[in-house]
């Protein structure tokens, strides 16, 4: 669905929310781009309320800079940020793992099996929008069975500002074999029943990945595209 799409009338700071946050993970408003509520309100048949709200809530997350007076603008991407938002989201997936192991059931490693599948053909015909659903259900199953709600929303508040990056740059972060591979062994793990071992094998895929994104930093591959 589109920015310009006139939004229902239901939960309407969560529809703003939800179209500002996948348009500025998806790129069609860009790093440093200036946004104002009333435009924004105009553009999607509202009053500034909601638009406001979900303003604040992206703030909130990181998409969006807000300096009263001064400018309210899509977030650049900045290393230290990023490193930061990685380290928290690894500790976070490992607790969920951890926690979730134990419980999963024969469904619940079937629907991760499912999952990443579906990743592997994504991937194969570099659909980027269908292999991060993918992954983002691969990774949901473990998340929802460790029923942690906390968990969730702090998981869910940060997974955007990664998920700019891994749109941006998806053949270079998640589109070889490597990622397709951990889902693998993974659920392999989480199978065997090894809570520590799955939670640590969790972390090392983080790790790589922010190996990754640094090395992008270093050959100002993402810092050239925020210009």
């Amino acid at each position: 669905m589109s920015l310009d799409s006139p939004v229902p009338r239901r939960l309407l700071s969560d529809e703003v929310y939800d179209r500002l946050r996948d348009s500025i993970v998806r790129g069609a408003l860009a790093p440093g781009e200036k946004v104002r509520d009333s435009e924004l309100a105009e553009r999607l048949g509202l009053s500034r309320t909601p638009v406001r709200e979900a303003l604040a809530r992206l703030a909130d997350a990181g998409l969006i800079e807000a300096k009263p007076g001064v400018h309210t603008r899509i977030a650049t991407l900045n290393r230290r940020d990023v490193e930061k938002t990685l380290a928290v989201l690894r500790s976070l997936d490992q607790l969920a793992i951890e926690t979730a192991v134990p419980r999963l059931t024969a469904n619940d490693l079937q629907l991760m099996r499912q999952a990443n599948t579906d990743f592997e053909r994504a991937v194969a015909v570099n659909d980027t929008d269908a292999a991060l659903a993918a992954d983002d259900r691969f990774h949901a199953v473990p998340l929802a069975v460790a029923d942690n709600p906390v968990l969730g929303r702090i998981i869910e508040q940060l997974h955007p500002q990664i998920h700019r990056i891994l749109y941006r740059k998806f053949a270079t972060l998640l589109g070889g074999r490597n990622t397709i591979e951990h889902h693998g062994r993974l659920v392999e793990v989480c199978a065997s029943g090894d809570a520590r071992a799955a939670a640590d094998l969790s972390a090392e895929h983080w790790s790589a990945l922010g190996g990754h994104i640094n090395r992008l930093f270093d050959t100002n591959q993402l810092e050239a595209e925020d210009a």
